[in-house]
C-alpha cells in the first residue's frame, strides 16, 4: 500500500473535490482526527462499530436553528423526564357515598390509566362535593386507592406514603357543605392498567359524612409523567 504525504488537497477545477468512487471506503484510523471548521452535509451518520456513537463532548452545545425539525422514529432517552405522556379524564357524576366508619370506603369517583413505562409517575387529581350531617361537629378524611390490573390493590396510597391521609374539617350546628381537592403523585412501577378511586372516612364526630352527589360532577384526572 502506497502513502501520499500532502498538506492540502484542492480541486483541479471549480470548487468541488471528490474522494473515492461509489463503493469505496475511506478509513480514518484510531488516534487520527478529522476536523471540519465549516459545514458537513450527509444523509446518514452510523457508528463505525457496535450500535452507539457519540456527538460532541461534555460541555458542548448543539443548536437546532429556527425552522429546522428533528424527527424521532425510535425511542429518545436521557432527556431528564418530566414530560406529560398522556392525560385521562375519569368518571364524573358518580352519585353519593356516605359513611360513619373510621376506615376508608370507596366512592364512585374513579379514573383508569395504563402507563407506557415502569419508570413513569402518575399524577392523580380528584375534586368532589362533600358534606356532613347536622348532629355534631364532624370531620372527614380522604385518600386514594390504587388497583393494579392482575395485581395488588392499595386502599390508601396517600396515608401509606405520608403517614396520614388528607383531612377536611366539617360540621357545626347544621350540615356543612364544601368542595375537596385531593392530588397525589404516584410511582406505581408497572405498565398494567391502573384504577385510582377516591376514598372517604369519618375522622371524628358522630354525624354521617358524604362525598359526591348525583346532581354535580366529580372531576377525576390522571396524567402520566415521564420519569426517565
Amino acid at each position: 500500500m502506497s502513502k501520499l504525504f500532502v498538506d492540502q488537497v484542492d480541486p483541479k477545477t471549480a470548487t468541488t473535490l471528490t474522494l473515492g468512487t461509489s463503493g469505496d471506503t475511506i478509513s480514518i484510523p484510531t488516534g487520527a482526527g478529522l476536523t471540519v471548521t465549516d459545514e458537513v452535509k450527509t444523509n446518514k451518520i452510523s457508528p463505525a462499530s457496535g450500535t452507539a456513537f457519540t456527538l460532541g463532548d461534555s460541555g458542548d452545545t448543539f443548536t437546532v436553528p429556527s425552522g429546522a425539525t428533528i424527527t424521532n422514529s425510535g425511542t429518545a432517552t436521557g432527556f431528564g423526564g418530566g414530560k406529560v405522556l398522556q392525560v385521562v379524564q375519569g368518571s364524573f357524576r358518580n352519585g353519593e357515598t356516605s359513611t360513619t366508619s373510621g376506615t376508608v370506603v370507596p366512592s364512585g369517583a374513579t379514573v383508569n390509566i395504563t402507563p407506557s413505562a415502569t419508570s413513569s409517575k402518575i399524577l392523580v387529581m380528584f375534586t368532589s362535593n362533600t358534606h356532613s350531617g347536622a348532629a355534631t361537629s364532624t370531620a372527614a378524611f380522604y385518600d386514594i386507592s390504587r388497583a393494579i390490573s392482575g395485581g395488588a390493590t392499595t386502599a390508601g396510597i396517600i396515608g401509606a406514603a405520608a403517614g396520614a391521609p388528607t383531612t377536611q374539617g366539617m360540621g357545626g350546628d347544621s350540615s356543612a357543605y364544601g368542595m375537596i381537592s385531593v392530588q397525589y403523585l404516584d410511582s406505581p412501577s408497572t405498565t398494567s392498567e391502573l384504577t385510582y378511586r377516591l376514598m372517604l372516612a369519618r375522622w371524628f364526630g358522630s354525624s354521617t359524612v358524604y362525598l359526591g352527589n348525583g346532581a354535580t360532577n366529580d372531576w377525576c384526572i390522571a396524567l402520566e409523567i415521564d420519569g426517565s
